[in-house]
């Protein structure tokens, strides 16, 4: 059985999910950062999540093979942080609100929740590479996540 790629990708969508940044350094170090969708958690104790990035990303390289990373759940008020960190070409740290984590991670200081990891396993994903980071340190600032569902935004009703 071949499967259509577009209907594929389409029917993937209608999972709902939140909306994280992920950011790390360089090996020149240089701050990188992307949005992904692609996050979950994987293990209590350890404390692991993972995510997945592709593997023609422009950050590829550098989360390839950073050693620490910080993951963000974004909140309802971020979509404009989840567009820039998702424009290639951007200078994202320029524009957002950062600070210095973890061994010396970039980190966005306005989020739902931060983890800051660092990398425990690599994983061949087809298009992707799955990477599993254990969390040493957390924030969870108890906001509003921001949703993504068939393509777009999402309001996630909480209140209920």
């Amino acid at each position: 059985m071949t499967l259509d790629a577009r209907e594929f990708r389409d029917s993937l969508g209608a999972f709902a999910t939140g909306i994280t940044v992920v950011t790390a350094n360089a090996p020149d170090g240089t701050k990188v950062g992307c949005t992904a969708n692609s996050f979950s958690s994987v293990s209590l104790d350890p404390p692991l999540v993972m995510w997945a990035i592709a593997k023609n990303a422009n950050s590829f390289d550098a989360f390839n093979e950073a050693k620490d990373f910080a993951i963000h759940i974004l909140h309802a008020g971020q979509e404009d942080v989840s567009r820039l960190f998702a424009t290639k070409e951007a200078d994202k740290f320029g524009q957002a609100d950062s600070s210095e984590g973890r061994a010396g991670v970039p980190v966005l200081n306005d989020y739902s929740v931060r983890f800051e990891c660092s990398t425990e396993h690599l994983y061949d994903g087809g298009d992707h590479l799955i990477i599993v980071g254990r969390v040493h340190e957390m924030s969870n600032a108890n906001k509003e996540p921001l949703g993504f569902f068939k393509g777009q935004y999402a309001k996630i009703d909480i209140s209920k």
